[in-house]
């Protein structure tokens, strides 16, 4: 896959297959859709609109919840989430940017369950690339890509949304 096929029109159209097939199949009623903080937000709206879904679309800022602190440092920037205070039995679209270690999606997770125990909670990116660390995987994408240890994918917007892919400097 080269990267210059990364045109973000292109993948939200996919994506936007992908979860309207999902719905579907998978029977989601009524569903809520949540968008991780910040890049999975911009995208979350677009799907949101895109598939008419009536609910607030939910937001999730997942800073207190990552297992990553000792790398990264305390993030200052915290902002609330924006959930309904109870998601018992509801079913769940959960929407980020870049799906990578899973180790978002992990923490995102616990930060669900904190507001009760969903029905079922549909994962969908713009983007799957390799580097999985844990045993979580997506289950609608806009594309999925092969990236070299030293590449990572940067989504800019919210408006207009733009794919980067950039060489950062690997630790030896």
């Amino acid at each position: 896959m080269t990267h210059t096929n990364l045109k973000i029109n292109d993948l939200l159209a996919n994506l936007e297959t992908n979860l309207a097939k999902t719905i579907i199949t998978r029977q989601l009623d009524n569903p809520l859709m949540i968008g991780i903080h910040s890049g999975g937000v911009w995208v979350a709206k677009t799907m949101h609109q895109r598939l008419g879904i009536q609910e607030p679309l939910g937001l999730l800022d997942i800073a207190f919840y990552r297992d990553d602190f000792s790398q990264i440092g305390v993030h200052p920037n915290v902002k609330p989430s924006q959930l309904p205070t109870n998601l018992e039995g509801r079913d769940i679209i959960l929407v980020d940017d870049v799906f990578y270690t899973g180790r978002t999606i992990r923490a995102a997770l616990n930060e669900i369950f904190d507001y009760g125990r969903p029905n079922q909670v549909i994962l969908a990116v713009l983007i799957q690339r390799n580097g999985r660390q844990i045993p979580l995987s997506p289950d609608c994408v806009g594309i999925s890509i092969k990236l070299d240890a030293g590449q990572r994918i940067k989504l800019t917007g919210p408006d207009p949304l733009a794919i980067h892919v950039e060489n950062v400097v690997v630790a030896a």
